[in-house]
């Protein structure tokens, strides 16, 4: 919140954190909404203000000296234990607890921002001013706007930007919270860039990642193109290996060896059998026999071969008829017809 001295005119906006980047874009939304900009901000001796203090010396916060060059503004604490020179910015806040706060409700932080200033424009800037009852606020923010400071060209830029590497995973860690990122960019050094609103993660001057921010505590939030990614990459390392070959091939095969490792056998033994096989049978083949297989509880791979072995006998005896259209010379052929008198000489021959 900011008052402004003279006409007690005001800014409020809340935020989900007390960090240094919400109270510089406090600053800017302020501005912003004023249009013009105050020619000295008095502060109360805050960290993200003051980091260090000796009697009247004081180190301002780095970023918060940007932030009053870009606006040429100056800033002024306020003396230890002189509470009498932040009272008027005392009694604004109690006013605004008592007066804003007061059985209102809301349904996200968006809204209530959008109620807060409401509340501020009809009801805050209405009420009378200190310096004359017959004013009101919003009368004297007239008179006072005029005086103050016109706002830059641009607004100051107040993301926080900070450089971040990723460890073996495709997360990286935000506030205690992890964000996906392309598995190209495991293990790379990246920038992460965050406002109230987005986490942005760049590769140099390329945006790999984009993502809402979590207020939350141990979130995990994904990009489904990320995982996507990630499953594809899992997908060609294991096609890489025999086992990973032969699993995409039978897909029973995982089953398989789980049960023949259960009865004893190597896994790796069974595996490199099935290899052997399906240079002499095609997968399809494979995957039914393993199939099989598993139904029967034989889990091995000398089960495997007996069932193709004798599937193949069994369709080898299988009487095909021929397709003549594939086998023209064959269309013409006749077969002449024995008599059966023949076979009845042969046969008083031998009672002879």
């Amino acid at each position: 919140m900011l008052t402004l001295s003279y006409s007690r005119a005001l800014h409020l906006e809340f935020f989900l954190d007390q960090s240094l980047e919400s109270l510089l874009l406090a600053h800017v939304h302020a501005f912003t909404d004023w249009g013009r900009v105050p020619r000295v901000i008095l502060y109360d001796n805050m960290r993200s203000v003051v980091l260090e203090r000796r009697g009247e010396a004081v180190h301002f916060h780095p970023r918060l000296l940007e932030l009053c060059a870009h606006y040429h503004f100056a800033p002024r604490p306020c003396r230890p234990a002189r509470g009498n020179e932040k009272g008027r910015v005392e009694r604004a806040i109690q006013y605004i607890r008592h007066s804003f706060f007061a059985a209102r409700s809301f349904s996200d932080l968006e809204a209530f921002n959008l109620k807060a200033l409401a509340w501020r424009d009809e009801i805050a800037h209405a009420r009378p001013w200190p310096g004359d009852d017959s004013r009101s606020v919003a009368q004297a923010w007239a008179e006072e706007q005029p005086h103050l400071l016109p706002l830059p060209q641009h607004p100051f830029e107040t993301d926080l930007v900070k450089p971040i590497r990723s460890d073996k995973t495709i997360y990286v860690r935000f506030d205690l919270n992890d964000y996906s990122i392309p598995p190209a960019a495991v293990g790379k050094h990246l920038t992460l860039v965050a406002n109230p609103e987005l986490v942005r993660l760049l590769d140099g001057g390329w945006e790999i990642a984009r993502h809402r921010r979590s207020y939350d505590r141990g979130d995990r939030i994904n990009d489904p193109a990320h995982i996507e990614a990630l499953l594809e990459q899992k997908r060609k390392a294991l096609g890489a290996t025999a086992t990973g070959r032969l699993e995409q091939m039978v897909p029973s095969t995982g089953e398989f060896l789980d049960a023949a490792f259960a009865r004893g056998e190597s896994a790796a033994s069974q595996a490199k059998q099935l290899l052997k096989l399906l240079e002499e049978y095609p997968a399809a083949e494979v995957e039914t026999a393993v199939r099989e297989a598993i139904q029967r509880q034989t889990p091995r791979a000398s089960s495997v071969a007996f069932i193709l072995n004798r599937r193949r006998r069994a369709a080898s005896n299988q009487v095909r008829p021929v397709d003549l259209s594939r086998h023209p010379h064959l269309q013409d052929l006749a077969i002449p017809t024995h008599q059966l008198e023949i076979y009845d000489e042969l046969t008083d021959d031998d009672e002879q």
